[in-house]
C-alpha cells in the first residue's frame, strides 16, 4: 500500500521557524562554497580582471590618454552595478543546476516554507556580491581612486548596489526555474542584459551618444544605479537616482519573488 504524505502548508510556517530555515540552508549553502572553493573564482577574478580592463585598455580612448587615473574614479561606481548583474545571473545558472541534481526535490519534500529555499540562496549570493565588490574597491584605490565625500557614503554606495543586485537575483531565479538548461539561462540572459550594460552610464558619459541612445540610457536602471552611486562616491546630486534606483529594485521584487516562489512549488 502506498502512502502519500501531504505537504505542509507554508502558512502554518511561524516567522522564526522560517528564520530558522533560512539559516540552516544559508549554512548548508556557505559550506558547498568552502567544500568548492572554485566556485569563488568569478566573484573574486571578475572585479580585478573587469577594472584593469577597462582602465588600461578603453580608459585612454574614453578618458583621453593619460587620464586614466581620473577615469578610475568614473568607471568603478559603475562596476559596482556590474558585479551585482553578474553575480546575479549566476544565481539562475545555479537554481537550474540544482533542480538537475534533484536537490531542490530534496528540499520540497521537507516540511520548510518554499521562499526560505530561495531566500537562503539569495543571501548567499548577497555574499558573494560583497565580496566582488570589496576587491573591485580595493583595486579602485590601488588604481588611484579617492573617495570625494566620505566612508558613509561609499558604503551608502555599496548598500545601494546590493538592493538592487538581490532585486536582480529574483529575476534570473525565475529564468533558472522556466528555462531548461543553465546554458539557455545564461544565452537569455546575456542578450537582454549585454543592451542594458553597454546602452548605460557604466562605462561612459551619456553626452557622448547618439540621441536615441541617450534617451535609453535615461530609463536605463543600470544607469541611475550606477549615477547614483558615482555621486555618493565623488559628490553631485543624488536623490532623484537613489529613489529612482530602490523603486526599480522594489518594483522588481514585488513582481518577481512571488513569481519565482510559485514557480518553485509547481516545478517538477
Amino acid at each position: 500500500m502506498r502512502v502519500t504524505t501531504a505537504p505542509i502548508a507554508e502558512g502554518r510556517i511561524g516567522l522564526r521557524a522560517n528564520a530558522r530555515h533560512i539559516g540552516a540552508l544559508v549554512r548548508r549553502n556557505a559550506l558547498q562554497i568552502k567544500q568548492d572553493p572554485e566556485s569563488m573564482f568569478d566573484a573574486v577574478l571578475m572585479p580585478i580582471v573587469f577594472i584593469l580592463l577597462f582602465v588600461y585598455v578603453f580608459g585612454g580612448a574614453i578618458a583621453g590618454k593619460g587620464n586614466q587615473a581620473g577615469y578610475v574614479n568614473y568607471v568603478t561606481p559603475g562596476l559596482m552595478a556590474m558585479m551585482g548583474i553578474n553575480i546575479a545571473m549566476a544565481v539562475g545558472t545555479g537554481v537550474n543546476d540544482d533542480f538537475k541534481k534533484g536537490v531542490m526535490d530534496r528540499f520540497r519534500t521537507m516540511p520548510i516554507a518554499r521562499s526560505s529555499v530561495l531566500i537562503a540562496k539569495i543571501v548567499v549570493e548577497v555574499g558573494r556580491m560583497l565580496i566582488a565588490t570589496t576587491i573591485l574597491l580595493g583595486m579602485g584605490f590601488l588604481l588611484g581612486m579617492e573617495i570625494k565625500t566620505s566612508v558613509l557614503e561609499l558604503l551608502a554606495a555599496v548598500g545601494l548596489a546590493v538592493v538592487f543586485g538581490a532585486s536582480l537575483m529574483w529575476i534570473f531565479i525565475l529564468l533558472g526555474l522556466t528555462m531548461k538548461t543553465a546554458q539557455a539561462v545564461q544565452g537569455v540572459a546575456m542578450l537582454v542584459l549585454m543592451p542594458l550594460q553597454f546602452g548605460s552610464s557604466i562605462f561612459a558619459p551619456p553626452a557622448s551618444m547618439p540621441g536615441w541612445l541617450e534617451t535609453f540610457t535615461d530609463f536605463n536602471p543600470l544607469s541611475n544605479l550606477a549615477d547614483a552611486a558615482r555621486n555618493l562616491i565623488n559628490g553631485g546630486p543624488v536623490a532623484h537616482s537613489v529613489w529612482v534606483t530602490l523603486a526599480w529594485a522594489a518594483g522588481i521584487t514585488l513582481v518577481t519573488a512571488p513569481l519565482a516562489v510559485a514557480r518553485f512549488r509547481k516545478k517538477t
